[in-house]
């Protein structure tokens, strides 16, 4: 286990981001994720939801990747 300093400004952001049953580390697991994680998931999904599920998937991410990039300004 390690100890990760950060600014009390970005701990309440982190606060901010993290789910209710989620852990510090779950989050910053979470948001770690690589887009080729998500990509690879997206991928998989539109074999079960349709032709056109992986796009929407990924048009999601992107919104929720813009998302978090206004939050963060």
């Amino acid at each position: 286990m390690s100890t990760i300093r950060v600014s009390d400004e970005v701990k309440e952001r982190l606060r901010d981001l993290k789910r209710d049953d989620e852990t510090f580390n779950d989050l910053l697991d979470r948001l770690s994720r690589s887009e080729k994680d998500v990509e690879a998931i997206a991928e998989s999904l539109s074999e079960i939801g349709g032709d056109d599920f992986g796009e929407r998937t990924r048009e999601a991410h992107e919104e929720l990747n813009e998302s978090l990039e206004r939050r963060t300004e």
